[in-house]
């Protein structure tokens, strides 16, 4: 098939990129290293679009949260993320989470299964001369396109460390120990009937012996080459956090507020029965035989997190299906090196889409492949673009990405609400619902005026 569009890259953005062309009539050669004997150090499949940190997209709330908003904006626009996450959906509260295995599937299955679609198992070692290209190869492209990428740019990458939590097989983990309850009882119509969080809970003195094994525990070595690489913040690792103080966990990923522990039946809790620390797992698929353990992202190596992680209430026999790991992203200085249309100054008919443009996170990677999309079809209709509101998460976003934030300290960044224009005039307690509902209607306009018919 002859294609009007060449996407490198299968991963959240590409797949969505090329979903957001096919559906418009683009003829899409979709290109994936995975499959062509190739595999990066963290993947374990060939399969579009796989998850490979958490099972989570986040909250799901799109009345006062961020990253909810950006899931309500995504559906608006027919993302193929947010309808497979549908189809893979599990329990996870307030919090959308998925079956990774199912939702990978149905991504492969619907981009398969397309006409505009064709799927190569290939690896691209150099940007395309010409014809218009996305680039969403991820946080993990290859090396001998990275460096190309580098030399076309002419500015050096920036990397840092992301870390993959464990996953514990559900029959391993001792109930007599544990129970199943959502914080604060939250809880939405795809939840379990009692909650969806496996709580493991700890007394101080345990939880001190444990903190003591995350600092002393054998982790794994760094090359020479990257011991000045930075993490970042939303994926670290929790030994990292450990060093940062005694307390840091406590009110990190094992927070004990909001819990309630129906084995402590003592007065030693001023609060009632929250516990002086807990360890939450979270159901990674849909049959619930699956859960991983929630903020525990490591660095340690395979033999010590078996050691350590044996000793946490309820998981004295857990077996694990997949233990944590680390591996080094890359991203661009996108503010730097590509203009507002997510196209490569130094040359334009090459768009880069997802985490390799310095966002952070599955749906913000998908949200900046959707965009990528538009923006290409648009281009190739010959339309001018029409800038998404810098009030949407979309287009709040985007801003950060490509200029509104400062070449010099440019990070990665999830969404949220200090990239939206500010709302000082509304009261703190109300601004997030009123950043959400400004945004729903914004995009709904920006919609309306996309599908006006052109004048004569």
């Amino acid at each position: 098939m002859t294609h009007d569009v060449h996407v490198i890259g299968g991963g959240l953005a590409g797949s969505e990129a090329a979903w957001q062309l096919a559906q418009v009539g683009v003829k899409v050669r979709l290109s994936e290293m995975r499959g062509s004997g190739e595999m990066t150090p963290a993947h374990q499949t060939d399969g579009l679009a796989e998850l490979v940190c958490s099972n989570s997209f986040r909250s799901d709330d799109d009345t006062k949260n961020a990253v909810g908003l950006l899931h309500h904006e995504m559906r608006a626009l027919d993302s193929l993320i947010m309808r497979a996450g549908e189809v893979a959906r599990v329990p996870a509260g307030s919090a959308m989470a998925v079956d990774r295995d199912v939702f990978s599937h149905e991504v492969q299955r619907t981009l398969d299964q397309h006409p505009n679609v064709e799927i190569l198992r290939e690896r691209i070692d150099a940007l395309p001369q010409s014809g218009l290209t996305i680039v969403a190869t991820g946080p993990l492209t290859a090396a001998s396109l990275a460096q190309n990428i580098v030399k076309a740019t002419g500015e050096d990458r920036l990397a840092f460390f992301d870390a993959i939590a464990p996953i514990v097989h559900r029959d391993s983990i001792d109930m007599s120990k544990c129970w199943i309850q959502s914080r604060w009882n939250k809880t939405t119509e795809a939840s379990n009937e009692d909650g969806d969080y496996i709580n493991c809970p700890m007394t101080k003195e345990q939880y001190l012996a444990f903190h003591k094994g995350l600092i002393e525990g054998e982790k794994t070595e760094f090359k020479e080459w990257e011991k000045d690489t930075p993490y970042f913040d939303g994926c670290m690792p929790i030994e990292v956090m450990a060093e940062r103080g005694v307390e840091t966990l406590r009110y990190g990923p094992m927070k004990g507020v909001g819990l309630d522990n129906p084995y402590d039946t003592s007065e030693e809790h001023p609060q009632g029965r929250w516990p002086y620390a807990v360890v939450q797992l979270r159901q990674d698929n849909k049959l619930g035989t699956l859960w991983n353990m929630v903020g525990f992202q490591t660095k340690l190596k395979y033999g010590a997190q078996v050691e350590l992680f044996r000793t946490i209430p309820g998981l004295e026999k857990a077996e694990f299906a997949r233990l944590g790991g680390l591996h080094r992203n890359t991203f661009l200085n996108s503010p730097e090196v590509l203009d507002r249309q997510l196209r490569l100054k130094a040359a334009p008919h090459i768009r880069f889409a997802g985490q390799v443009t310095g966002c952070e996170g599955y749906v913000e990677s998908a949200a900046i492949g959707l965009v990528a999309g538009l923006m290409t079809a648009s281009e190739l209709a010959g339309r001018d673009w029409h800038p998404l509101p810098a009030s949407t998460a979309l287009g709040a976003l985007l801003s950060h990405i490509t200029g509104d934030a400062d070449a010099q300290t440019f990070q990665p960044m999830n969404v949220n609400f200090g990239l939206f224009p500010p709302l000082h005039e509304v009261k703190k307690k109300q601004r997030k619902e009123a950043y959400t509902a400004r945004a729903k209607a914004d995009l709904a306009a920006w919609i309306n005026a996309a599908h006006e018919p052109v004048a004569a």
